[in-house]
Formats: C-alpha cells, sequence, structure tokens
C-alpha cells in the first residue's frame, strides 16, 4: 500500500537536504521537484508578467504527472514540494502581483481543482520554516543563478501565502519544523529528534526501507 510524505517549504529553506536524508535514512524513493526541466523559467525570472502562466501551467502539469506516479508506487515515497504550493502559494503570488491576470487565473483554478479530485494527498506533509535572512543566506550559499536576483518583495509574498496555506491545510497530519538553527545532518541530537518526530507521526512503521 502506497504512504508518502511530502516536504514543503519556500524557496531555499532546504526541502531537498530532507528528502536526501529520509532517502538515505529509510530507503525512501525521492521524488524531486521538476523546476530546472521547466523550459519557461530563465524566461520567468527575467519578465514574470509575460510568462508567469504558462510557467505555472508547466509546473501544475508536471506535479500533477509526479502525483500520479506516487499514487501507483508501492511501499513509502517522499515528495520534494507539492503541487498544493504550486496552485495555492506560487500561482497565488503572482495572481496577486498581476503577473496572471484574471481571466488565466480562473482557466487555473479551474484546472487545478480537477487535478485534487484525480490525486491522494500525502500521508504527511512535513512543513519547513525559517527566517527570511536564513532563507536569503541559504539561497545565496547553494548559488543557484536564476534564484540570485529573486526580489525581496517576492521572497516575503511567498512567506505570507505558505504561512497562510498551512495554517488552513488539512487534508493530511501536519510537522513543522522550524530550521533556523536545525542541523540534523552533523547533530546527531536534532538527527534522532526529526525522526522520531516524523515515525510518531506517520502511520506506517518507517524504521524498515520499503515498508
Amino acid at each position: 500500500m502506497r504512504k508518502s510524505i511530502a516536504i514543503a517549504g519556500n524557496i531555499g529553506v532546504g526541502k531537498s537536504t530532507l528528502v536526501n536524508f529520509l532517502s538515505r535514512t529509510y530507503g525512501i524513493a525521492p521524488y524531486y521537484e521538476p523546476s530546472e526541466d521547466n523550459p519557461y523559467l530563465p524566461d520567468f525570472y527575467k519578465d514574470m508578467k509575460r510568462w508567469a502562466f504558462r510557467s505555472q501551467l508547466y509546473f501544475l502539469g508536471n506535479k500533477f504527472r509526479i502525483h500520479q506516479e506516487l499514487d501507483r508506487m508501492p511501499g513509502l515515497v517522499v515528495l520534494d514540494r507539492t503541487i498544493f504550493e504550486d496552485a495555492e502559494v506560487f500561482a497565488a503570488a503572482l495572481h496577486e502581483m498581476k503577473h496572471i491576470d484574471q481571466r488565466d487565473w480562473a482557466t487555473y483554478q479551474a484546472l487545478y481543482q480537477s487535478i485534487l479530485d484525480a490525486i491522494q494527498p500525502p500521508d504527511l506533509m512535513i512543513y519547513l520554516r525559517c527566517s527570511m535572512r536564513t532563507l536569503r543566506e541559504r539561497i545565496r550559499l547553494r548559488g543557484r543563478a536564476m534564484e540570485q536576483g529573486v526580489p525581496l518583495a517576492y521572497l516575503n509574498r511567498l512567506q505570507r501565502l505558505y504561512e497562510s496555506w498551512i495554517e488552513k491545510y488539512d487534508l493530511s497530519e501536519v510537522l513543522v519544523l522550524d530550521t533556523d538553527n536545525l542541523d540534523y545532518i552533523h547533530d546527531l541530537v536534532a538527527r534522532l529528534d526529526v525522526m522520531e518526530r516524523i515515525e510518531a507521526m506517520l502511520p506506517v512503521e518507517v524504521g524498515k526501507p520499503g515498508c
């Protein structure tokens, strides 16, 4: 029977790091956000208004495909960013900024609602939270060229929408991890704490690969 963990959080918060950690620790199949495959993304960062709708449709379609794959997978899987975030945070931010007009937004929302009827929510949503200072420093350190010029106002908007979304999210169990000073990679105590908190909330025995 399929069980899944989803990792959510703002740009640079550490989602992929946690996915890698869980995959190595438990032998879980990882699924990563396909952002680097989005052919619209370089253009989007140069001209958000022109490319926002097409870029978000691409993300929505690809994330739908990944969720469908997850629904067919046996055992336990872990997902880096969900379709919920794509629609309710990133696309919503662009609509607020008037980069996606009302007509395109209605089309996007109709497609998103249809997709929600066709997929299963994760069994555990892990939401990663950190301060804006930490977020900006992590974005700088990982050095992805497309992210270096992301405006602070845009990151703050995403942060606000993330907090609003996770507060209302009720499709599965939610574990919130404050990551400003959380080093579960190098700190054994922190690592064991994260593992215990995840295992306490996931309704399967995750301590064995392939469960």
